[in-house]
């Protein structure tokens, strides 16, 4: 998969350094995934939230901040749309935000 949006994420673990670890690790990870379907993200990542319009939701650092992405199966892109706290998750809406 290619993602789309790694600067956001880059952005966010140098704003929030305990983010880091884990945020490269999802990366490291996605980018070698082969997705087809959200079956495929359920297999690997059962924690997961999948959501309308094919938006996952994944729990980073013990489930203290969110990450909010979009993938198109069919061409193996993620856009990431969000990363935040669990609290700055709870005021947006997951399935719109840009």
């Amino acid at each position: 998969m290619r993602v789309i949006g790694r600067e956001k994420l880059t952005e966010y673990w140098t704003k929030e350094p305990r983010t880091a670890q884990a945020l490269r690790a999802w990366f490291a990870e996605v980018e070698h995934a082969k997705w087809k379907t959200p079956i495929d993200v359920k297999a690997k990542y059962g924690n997961a939230s999948i959501l309308k319009g094919n938006r996952v939701v994944f729990n980073i650092c013990g489930n203290n901040y969110r990450l909010i992405v979009q993938v198109n199966y069919g061409i193996g892109l993620i856009f990431v749309r969000f990363i935040g706290t669990h609290a700055e998750y709870d005021g947006i809406d997951a399935e719109t935000i840009l």
